[in-house]
């Protein structure tokens, strides 16, 4: 956590709701996971009595990704991030204690990761005392309310709250009296992101099916192994290395609106996609295959682990690095990716690749599962080599000596070398030796028995080892030395690598996209920043356009201050959730720096992107399902700006009907009376009364569309195509007949929907009203015929009033 004082003019402010382009509020450094720190500046103003703000900020770090929150003295509201990776342009771990180093620094303290505990930093949000809540509101009505402003699917932003409210009730911030049951005033949370980012929050990932993990079809993983799905990251990722698949998943996480990162990222994705650069694109992919970990093996070798296999990766990725600096050299060097690569892939990559070519025997190594290296690199190594291979014939010869000397009960004998040991003569177990006192022979020093052959000294061994020594160490050991030194040679350059990793992932990025891009037809998108909204022309779904046989293309006009509110109607199954998801699709593909599924796309300043078309269902989140449907549209309500983009599809179905249709009204309705500041939406709808019943007011900002139909006798064919217009009706019958549904009960849906539309009263089905009155008479019969009349206590009249007199309404 990090507290940071500024003045009350310079008090930082936290984004109100919807400012999500708003940039980092502390100007200050952004410090670790349970970091304390405090910095003052002084008061220019000093007729100005009232004490200067002060910002207590947590950062939760955890496996690259960012968790923060905090506290505002000034306005006592507490802001939060949702989870975001960690990046080069961020590094607030290192930040913390880096940037600060004279008497403003901000003070760091640590606490314990038990204050940063999931659950109990979510009983610490849910228990606390807010003055915004009113206090007649139930612990459940709470929990809803603070659901709708809190995402708590967020978890490392929620154990960061969780960490803060701690350290807010410790240090007892804003709070003077002694009292304890006096806490620390929070008067509300508000969202913020990062500069430039685009705030898409966990549904919307979801729901358009930017991400989807499934689980592996191994049986060995199906525990813990999950691999990516049908999505549009799945369909994209054509990465070849690891480190270009994180980047592609880093990009798709933080999508900005930095139009020089944008369009420096579709510049090479265009010069790819040129046909007489096919070849160089395929080649470089190719290259890529062979970038692998390199701040890995640069570990091992600080620690001494090098492994065989880590030099023989090492080797391949440097001289596959050089490869794509020779060919980034022949492209233009007015693309920025191909001039840094040209520039920062310098000669120690060839020194580096030139000394592990040189010294380390790959084959040798592999074989003998131990660094090796190449002869003619040391001579004392390979004359050590040169008598370790002669060694055979020559151990030969003096085993036949030593027979000579030996009982001539001993029919044979060999000469062997054992590392570490030396030489020995083995002799194998003759029947008359069963004591450990047979083993003794004269001339010889009886070392051990092992497999039946009995191992001795003589003196011709003991000569050998004087000789020789023990070949085997000796050459580990200088094999060694040599590793030593080339690991170092190595490490002294590994500056160099560093970059390697960044600029490669980040061509293999392009590379994918580029494939992909030439592979399923897409086009460059452009953008506008006087455009407030998107402009698309005939736009596809990047996943559905897979899975049918054809799909039939869309324009999207949504700029300015005119229909910034399209209310799109038309039958089920006619496309219109197709259309809505479309539309986000290509917003964030454009977002993130690739070619988009469309003709033609400009995109405006989109700041955030809301969604609202499934519900995404958990028995562990406690809530109904319309529940999950307010919660997410309360995000889009609290959060969204003009520059946001809003999806909804099907709000209000999940209650009844006319307070659904009430809900999605005055919905509507909010975002219309901001005028000029109304987000651009697009709701999907059944609700004809909408249209019908006028509820929402005539003017520029509400557009009509519908999807186009015709009916063909009984059946209705769809064209999915998108007009101007309202739909006349639901056709609801069409689709249940699709489904599978009995005509009959689709006749009498029909009939009872004409009755309900008419104003008629519904009139029971009279085949199913005379099954029911008979079996009300043979009911009523049964009845009769258990009368026991000569039971003295039967009473007539009272079996005639509850039995008989109810029953006959329901015959007559």
């Amino acid at each position: 956590m990090a507290a940071f004082k500024a003045t009350q003019d310079r008090t930082p402010q936290g984004p109100g709701p919807g400012a999500a382009r708003d940039s980092f509020p502390c100007q200050g450094p952004v410090v670790g996971p349970g970091e304390m720190g405090e910095s003052e500046e002084e008061d220019n103003d000093n007729d100005n009595d009232e004490e200067p703000a002060e910002i207590h900020l947590c950062v939760l770090w955890n496996s690259g990704n960012l968790g923060i929150a905090y506290y505002d003295t000034g306005d006592s509201t507490i802001h939060f991030m949702p989870d975001a990776p960690d990046q080069e342009s961020l590094k607030l771990l290192q930040r913390a204690s880096g940037e600060h180093r004279g008497p403003k620094r901000p003070e760091i303290m640590y606490l314990p990761s038990v204050d940063f505990g999931l659950e109990i930093s979510k009983q610490r949000l849910l228990s606390g005392n807010y003055a915004f809540i009113p206090e007649s509101m139930t612990a459940t009505e709470k929990i809803l309310f603070l659901s709708s402003i809190i995402p708590f699917d967020c978890l490392l932003m929620v154990r960061a709250l969780g960490g803060l409210l701690k350290f807010l009730g410790r240090r007892r911030i804003g709070v003077e009296l002694e009292d304890y049951n006096v806490s620390v005033p929070i008067l509300g949370f508000k969202k913020f992101v990062l500069t430039h980012l685009v705030s898409i929050d966990q549904d919307t990932y979801s729901v358009l099916q930017i991400f989807k993990s499934e689980s592996h079809p191994s049986v060995y993983k199906v525990a813990s192994g999950l691999k990516e799905g049908l999505s549009l990251f799945g369909i994209l990722n054509r990465c070849r290395c690891k480190w270009g698949e994180k980047l592609l998943r880093l990009w798709f996480t933080r999508p900005t609106q930095d139009l020089g990162e944008l369009n420096s990222r579709l510049d090479v994705i265009q010069f790819f996609l040129l046909p007489q650069n096919l070849d160089m694109a395929q080649m470089l992919h190719r290259l890529m295959s062979n970038i692998k970990n390199v701040p890995l093996i640069l570990k091992r070798m600080k620690l001494s682990h090098t492994k065989v296999s880590d030099w023989q990766v090492l080797y391949k990725t440097v001289y596959s690095a050089l490869g794509l600096r020779d060919a980034c050299r022949s492209l233009p060097q007015s693309i920025q990716l191909f001039r840094d690569i040209a520039q920062e892939f310098s000669d120690d990559l060839h020194h580096i690749a030139s000394l592990i070519g040189k010294v380390v025997d790959f084959e040798g190594s592999l074989s003998e599962n131990r660094f090796t290296v190449l002869p003619n690199i040391d001579p004392q190594i390979d004359e050590k080599k040169r008598r370790l291979m002669g060694l055979p014939s020559f151990l030969t010869e003096v085993a036949r000596k030593e027979l000579e000397n030996l009982d001539s009960r001993i029919p044979s004998c060999s000469v062997i070398y054992i590392p570490l040991i030396g030489f020995l003569l083995s002799i194998s177990r003759l029947p008359f030796m069963t004591e450990a006192s047979d083993f003794e022979i004269e001339g010889l020093d009886f070392m051990f028995l092992s497999e039946e052959k009995l191992h001795y000294r003589s003196a011709r061994t003991k000569e050998l080892d004087a000789l020789l020594g023990d070949l085997h160490c000796e050459i580990r050991d200088q094999e060694t030395l040599l590793m030593h030194q080339l690991q170092c040679q190595v490490l002294a350059r590994a500056a160099v690598l560093t970059p390697v990793l960044d600029l490669a992932s980040r061509l293999d990025v392009l590379l994918a996209l580029a494939s992909a891009a030439r592979d399923y037809g897409y086009s460059r998108p452009h953008y506008s920043p006087q455009l407030h909204g998107v402009r698309i022309q005939n736009g596809r779904h990047p996943l559905m356009e897979l899975c049918a046989r054809t799909f039939v293309p869309n324009s999207t006009e949504c700029s300015g201050d005119k229909g910034r509110i399209k209310v799109i109607t038309g039958p089920n199954s006619s496309g219109k959730s197709i259309y809505l998801k479309q539309v986000g699709l290509i917003t964030f593909m454009a977002l993130v720096g690739s070619f988009v599924p469309a003709e033609e796309a400009e995109i405006g300043t989109v700041d955030a992107i809301f969604t609202r078309i499934h519900s995404c269902e958990s028995v562990s989140l406690g809530l109904s399902t319309f529940m999950i449907d307010l919660n997410q549209v309360a995000k889009a309500v609290n959060n969204a700006t003009e520059q946001s983009l809003v999806l909804i599809d099907e709000f209000g179905k999940g209650t009844n009907t006319v307070d659904g249709l009430a809900l999605l009204a005055a919905v509507l309705r909010h975002w219309l009376a901001l005028g000029p500041m109304c987000p651009h939406i697009f709701v999907a709808t059944n609700f004809l009364s909408l249209v019908q019943l006028q509820l929402l007011p005539q003017g520029p900002l509400v557009h009509y569309l519908t999807m186009e139909t015709c009916e063909d006798g009984n059946d209705l064919v769809f064209f999915y195509q998108v007009c101007e217009g309202v739909a006349s009706a639901s056709h609801a019958s069409h689709t249940a007949a699709q489904a599978g549904l009995p005509d009959k009960l689709i006749a009498r849906g029909k009939e009872v929907s004409d009755l309900i539309r008419s104003g008629k009263p519904i009139q029971p089905v009279k085949e199913l009203l005379k099954e029911k009155q008979m079996e009300n008479c043979q009911t009523l019969v049964d009845k009769f015929l258990k009368l026991d009349l000569e039971d003295p206590s039967l009473d007539l009249d009272i079996f005639m009033s509850q039995e008989v007199l109810p029953a006959a309404t329901t015959i007559l």
